[in-house]
Parts: C-alpha cells; sequence; structure tokens
C-alpha cells in the first residue's frame, strides 16, 4: 500500500517558512475547501531544474487574479521558494504543486478579509499512467460531463473547482477500464482529457482543439512548438466528435501526463505513429536541463 500524501516525508513551503511535511495543515473551515476559491500548478523538475518554472509562476498569480485575489509573493519569491524547496527534499526528477487559496478568516459566499494563504509540495512522481501501457497508446473514454461555456466559469484560471467534473469523469472511466476520457465543450466539440491538452493526426499534419473554453497548458504550447520546429503543420481549430474517424494518430500532453500515445478514444482507434513517437523524444529532450551546451 503506498504511503497517504499526508504522511510522506520532508518539508513543504508555507507562508514564507518551510515547515515539516506533516504540520502543513489547514482548518476545516477553510473557505478553498468550502468555496473552491483555490488555483494551483502542476510543474516538473527535471535533473534539478523545475520546467518552465516561470511560466508556470506567471500562470499562478494571474489565476489568483482572474480569482479575485492577489497572492502575496512576487513571482521572484514564490521561484525562490520552488527551487529551494527542491534542494532541501534532495529531489532531481520531482513534481511540484504551488497551490494558492482563502483562508478562513470568514465562512461564507463572500470572503473579502480572508488571508491569502500559499503552498508548495515536491514529491517524486513517475509517469502518470501505466509506463508499460503508455508507449502502447491508452485507452480514453468519453466524458458525461463538458467544458463548460467560459461565460459560465473562469477557464483561463488553472482553479480547482473546474477540476470537479474531471475528477467525476476519469473515476467514471477507471471504473470502465480506461486510463482517463476525453471531455467536450459545452457545444459538443471536442475539448481535452481530464488534466491534459489533446492532439490528433492526419495526412501529416497536426489536429488540435483551439482552447477557447479551456486551459491553454504549458506543455501543450511547448509541444505546438516542438512540431513546428520540425517543420509539422499544427492546425488550431473546432474539431467536432465525428471526425476522429479520419485521424490516423492522437496524443495528450500535459506537465503530469508528459507526451503519452492513445490508442482508443470510445469506439474510435488509433496507432501511435511516427509523429507521436518524435513528439515524446523531442519533448523529452526539451525538458532536460541545457547545462552541457550552456558550458
Amino acid at each position: 500500500m503506498s504511503v497517504p500524501f499526508d504522511q510522506l516525508d520532508g518539508e513543504i513551503w508555507m507562508n514564507g517558512s518551510f515547515v515539516p511535511w506533516k504540520d502543513a495543515k489547514i482548518h476545516v473551515l477553510t473557505h478553498g475547501l468550502h468555496y473552491a476559491s483555490s488555483v494551483f500548478e502542476g510543474e516538473r523538475a527535471y535533473g534539478g531544474e523545475v520546467f518552465k518554472l516561470r511560466e508556470h509562476t506567471d500562470r499562478l498569480i494571474e489565476s489568483g487574479r482572474i480569482l479575485g485575489f492577489e497572492i502575496p509573493y512576487s513571482a521572484d519569491e514564490i521561484d525562490a521558494a520552488t527551487t529551494e524547496l527542491l534542494k532541501r527534499q534532495g529531489f532531481a526528477d520531482a513534481y511540484i504543486r504551488p497551490i494558492a487559496w482563502r483562508g478562513s478568516e470568514m465562512m461564507g459566499v463572500s470572503a473579502q478579509k480572508n488571508r491569502i494563504n500559499v503552498a508548495i509540495a515536491a514529491w517524486v512522481w513517475p509517469s502518470y499512467f501505466d509506463p508499460e501501457q503508455r508507449m502502447k497508446g491508452i485507452r480514453l473514454d468519453l466524458a458525461q460531463y463538458r467544458r463548460p461555456d467560459p461565460m459560465t466559469a473562469p477557464s483561463r484560471a488553472k482553479a480547482a473547482g473546474l477540476y470537479m467534473i474531471c475528477t467525476i469523469s476519469k473515476h467514471a472511466a477507471e471504473a470502465k477500464g480506461y486510463a482517463d476520457a476525453m471531455m467536450l465543450d459545452w457545444r459538443g466539440r471536442v475539448a481535452e482529457a481530464t488534466g491534459a491538452n489533446i492532439f490528433f493526426v492526419k495526412d501529416g499534419a497536426i489536429h488540435t482543439p483551439d482552447p477557447d473554453c479551456f486551459l491553454n497548458g504549458i506543455t501543450r504550447q511547448t509541444v505546438i512548438g516542438l512540431a513546428r520546429r520540425r517543420g509539422i503543420e499544427v492546425i488550431e481549430r473546432a474539431i467536432m466528435p465525428e471526425e476522429l474517424s479520419g485521424f490516423s494518430e492522437c496524443f495528450i500532453c500535459g506537465t503530469a501526463a508528459e507526451v503519452t500515445p492513445v490508442a482508443e478514444i470510445a469506439d474510435w482507434r488509433f496507432t501511435p505513429g511516427d509523429i507521436t513517437r518524435r513528439l515524446v523524444e523531442d519533448y523529452a529532450a526539451e525538458v532536460q536541463p541545457k547545462r552541457a551546451a550552456a558550458e
């Protein structure tokens, strides 16, 4: 049995100080728990360096602003705390989770006077999916819930509340033997997986949904850049489910998932091919610290 996350060893940076892992606690009446007034990031360190740390930190701060609160630390302070935490934990390769939330000073929908808390944790987290199955292509179900209209939810923020339907959808998929689920948006268009962006290949070009109602992931932007660097055409557009039968390859990407081939989405089938394998390799090379080149 794996160790529960609240019982791991080490330290967590919380509100400006490093505290023992077991002491990084909040009260049961914390606003972020009751009303989802919380934003977070998912980051990975490779070889002791966090990939695109500043981009993640900037997005954390912006997500807080979208939810109506100011994170009480600068990007420089958060980056420095992240780097120091990684050293104190003694990790070269790790997953990092910064999170900011409204505290327990007021309880109710309105929480204007609540303290904005910030914490950063780091732990060793290998592949998000089964390593043996990953390169063969994972299987996705089609989620019941859909990504909402951006006029009804703050879709540009990496906000905790937006992941409620993701957890429900992933649990439902896993119960049926799938690894994850693909979500449509409120219009019935293809959107993303529960925690990763999605891409398709047809006639040598990559097609991916336009992120107008879901997160334009940092990994997504990286993969698009890698593909274009290789001269592969990337088309960002609306994709309807009935088009999926015309695609030959499919893959998802995200900080946790990295680049993961997909073999099946509900009744649609794909074969991991050259473009997918190339981007798996290119992304793996891209995230590694470029110390040799710098020297």
